[in-house]
């Protein structure tokens, strides 16, 4: 199969040659500057919570521990944008306007849920060759251009730009995703299941495992285990490819015990010796090396007795020539145990609700959760649609629990401002999504790689949890981030990525009354209102320091009457994208 790490090393240094795209942070507008506009001084507004770079780098003033109420009885009270926006942010990337109103539109959260878990039973049209260069000396011999490469033969020289190629792909199916929880759901399965490109050096390899995530994302737990583990790119990163009779390798089989079903969070769990034993089941599935599939070679395959623990009610299971039956008795047997619909149901709550697990939330939502999973022989939809619809994930104090992922916010910033990726060429359309992809890795979440089988460490990592994803640098480059597309954008071969702050402001009910618009925003772009002072200040950046509401409305009107006056046009202009700009540095920004 060759040496896969290599080859990616080798990749990562040609492409360390190429151009890059280049964000520098321009000049800020500081709290300190835009309080100049209006009657409100820095200091109150800082004193009220508008933090900047280094109060946020205090990961500890974005989130409070608390402990959420309500339990599982489905939600019914009022239908309004807070509760549409609140399931929108937890199952998309990003809020946008016409999602709002199309799940406010729906009336109730029974309908809304049902709507968000109803994802496209077909696969996406798989990703193309959009790496071929006309300014470099690679073509990909054996793929055209804008054709796909998910079935092309193996290549070692376009392995890595294929690679790419599909993560750039899965970035744009966040980016120009439906009001539906699949992209969600998929990148929580990648987490739970964690993997890494660099692992094995194949583009089909990774996208088909990728492809494998989003089929299973609420279908059969059961069945997803299995596949998972007969999948080649995780037989390949636990060593499963190389686990055999004569040499038993029990990495896999402790991963699949330890973090994809059973879990160490109770005092009764499996053992080591359970480890031993299941690796000995597992034995016999390996890759083929020409195509990297997986095969079943009976003469590697322990068919002896196998004992397990009391754990597992001292189970015996005999061998036998059939690897596939053997593996299905092995998951027979490790679901008999709640522990798999406890374990599963607490790795689902900390990612879509909240980190912290007490003592009431076990009792009233984890238990009650679990049971529904093994009521529904652990179909995932069903548990999905009683925490989703339930008064506790609807409860006031879950909204803005969260501290935004990387993906959250850099997917979220394109999506709240009704943004696509510019494509001039094929090749810029590579270039541009294979450079976000890596300013997400710089926040510490580059998708498709988790720092190890474990995934990241916000979900798992106590006493931190989502703390860990800001620090000096990741909150200064997040700002970076929102600097750039408010004011000075990214060029992307003859066309420029950056926030319309007209078109923004102008899908609103009335974008002439600053009131109006400011609320429709914040409801948009918040998770939780804010206060007086903080609303107030945001209005005064629309009215240019001044005290009544009609120099905005005369300013936008202005506009709207006259938008080929370059006058008015910059005068709109400027003001609004000073506000959001402003709107995306407070904290608020930074919690879903």
């Amino acid at each position: 199969m060759g040496d896969f790490k290599l080859s990616r090393r080798r990749f990562i240094k040609k492409m360390a040659k190429g151009a890059s795209v280049k964000i520098e942070h321009l000049a800020p507008l500081p709290a300190e500057a835009l309080a100049k506009a209006g009657a409100l001084n820095s200091e109150a507004l800082a004193k009220e919570g508008a933090l900047p770079a280094e109060a946020l780098a205090n990961a500890s003033a974005l989130t409070t521990e608390f402990t959420l109420q309500g339990g599982l009885d489905p939600y019914q009270g009022p239908w309004t944008k807070a509760e549409a926006a609140h399931l929108l942010r937890r199952t998309t990337f990003g809020l946008k306007q016409a999602h709002l109103e199309q799940m406010l539109a729906l009336g109730n959260a029974a309908a809304a849920v049902d709507a968000v878990l109803n994802v496209p039973a077909t696969p996406p049209p798989p990703p193309v060759n959009n790496y071929d260069n006309p300014a470099a000396p690679y073509f990909d011999p054996n793929v055209p251009s804008g054709q796909t490469w998910v079935n092309a033969a193996y290549d070692v020289e376009a392995e890595g730009y294929r690679i790419e190629s599909w993560r750039g792909w899965w970035l744009n199916r966040m980016i120009e995703g439906e009001a539906n929880i699949q992209e969600k759901m998929t990148l929580f399965w990648h987490n739970h299941f964690a993997t890494k490109t660099e692992a094995i050096f194949s583009g089909k390899t990774v996208y088909n495992h990728n492809k494998m995530l989003r089929a299973h994302a609420l279908g059969n737990f059961k069945a997803f285990v299995k596949a998972v583990t007969l999948d080649p790119l995780m037989l390949y990163f636990l060593n499963g490819y190389l686990n055999n009779v004569a040499s038993p390798d029990e990495n896999y089989s402790r991963e699949l015990q330890e973090l994809f079903t059973v879990g160490k969070e109770s005092a009764n769990t499996y053992s080591e010796d359970d480890v031993v034993v299941a690796a000995r089941i597992l034995t016999g599935w390996t890759l083929n090396p020409q195509t990297l599939e997986t095969i079943f070679v009976q003469q590697l395959h322990d068919v002896g007795i196998k004992v397990f623990s009391p754990f597992y009610n001292n189970t015996i299971l005999q061998g036998s020539n059939n690897g596939e039956a053997d593996l299905d008795a092995l998951l027979n047997m490790i679901f008999q145990k709640d522990e798999v619909s406890l374990f599963i149901c607490r790795e689902i709550y900390r990612f879509f609700v909240y980190y912290k697990i007490d003592a009431d939330v076990e009792t009233n939502v984890i238990e009650p959760l679990a049971q529904v999973f093994r009521d529904n022989n652990y179909e995932i939809a069903p548990v999905m649609r009683a925490l989703l619809l339930s008064e506790h994930f609807f409860d006031a104090v879950n909204k803005g629990c969260q501290i935004k992922t990387p993906l959250d916010l850099t997917v979220g910033v394109l999506r709240n401002y009704n943004l696509s990726l510019p494509s001039p060429t094929l090749y810029d359309q590579y270039f541009i999504r294979l450079s976000i992809n890596f300013f997400c890795g710089g926040l510490q979440m580059l998708p498709g790689d988790p720092p190890n089988v474990a995934g990241w460490p916000a979900y798992r990592q106590s006493p931190n949890f989502y703390r860990v994803w800001i620090s000096n640098d990741t909150i200064r480059n997040r700002n970076i981030l929102t600097d750039v597309m408010a004011f000075q954008g990214v060029d992307v071969g003859t066309e420029k990525l950056i926030i319309n702050h007209i078109a923004f402001a102008a899908q609103f009910s009335d974008p002439s009354d600053p009131n109006a618009l400011i609320d429709d925003m914040l409801a948009l772009l918040y998770p939780m209102p804010i206060s007086v002072l903080k609303k107030t200040f945001l209005k005064s950046i629309l009215l240019s320091g001044q005290f009544s509401d009609h120099y905005w409305t005369d300013a936008w009107n202005a506009y709207i009457n006259n938008p080929g006056d370059p006058m008015a046009y910059q005068t709109v202009l400027f003001r609004l994208a000073s506000l959001h700009k402003y709107v995306m540095n407070l904290a608020e920004y930074q919690l879903i």
